[in-house]
């Protein structure tokens, strides 16, 4: 197996929490894994991502303009920002919760994500948007966006990876008070990603 992920968002989202665990579950399974994270403005709300490379031929852990697999994107615009590093044929799964860049709000702005959803959704053929909102509230928690759209992503096939291989790294990467937490947003991505 080889995969190209892309993995954005902004501080603050667990965007760098989802990709250890999609590291983790990688090597559980003896697939090795190169990955390289920006995370300099992580704590201000700024862009957040990360490349990970999954495989035996992956020499660098960066990945090339055009050749990622799938992009899970936390949030529409830094998705549409990544969009250049997707593959012909890849999958997209974005958060439709837009978190308002610090500039826009500084500016008036009145940025709410649905006209980068539109370009994406015009730009890419297999593309899942998951209602993170909705989820969090029906769920009881804000802190489940990562896992939401890590389920999507299992479910789409997309990954690689499967529901077991997520849930084996999350009961060994996340304190036990959270599992319960995390299956059930597991679960709910099911019905999300298709």
């Amino acid at each position: 197996m080889s995969k190209n992920i892309v993995l954005c968002g902004v501080g603050g989202q667990g965007t760098i929490l989802a990709s250890k665990l999609i590291s983790g579950a990688a090597m559980n399974k003896g697939i090795p894994v190169k990955s390289a994270e920006t995370i300099g403005m992580a704590q201000r709300g700024g862009s957040v991502f990360s490349h990970l490379r999954l495989g035996d031929d992956v020499d660098c852990p960066m990945i090339a303009t055009g050749s990622a697999d799938i992009i899970i994107g936390f949030e529409p615009g830094e998705t549409v920002r990544m969009l250049p590093y997707l593959k012909k044929g890849g999958q997209v799964i974005v958060s439709s919760r837009p978190v308002m860049p610090v500039t826009a709000a500084l500016a008036g702005s009145n940025y709410n994500g649905s006209e980068m959803l539109d370009y994406i959704r015009n730009k890419v053929e297999k593309v899942i948007v998951i209602d993170t909102e909705k989820a969090c509230k029906e769920l009881g928690s804000a802190k489940i966006v990562n896992l939401l759209l890590l389920g999507a992503a299992v479910n789409s096939g997309a990954l690689g990876l499967d529901d077991e291989d997520i849930r084996k790294v999350i009961r060994t990467k996340i304190p036990e008070k959270f599992h319960e937490l995390n299956f059930k947003a597991l679960e709910y991505a099911k019905k999300c990603s298709h």
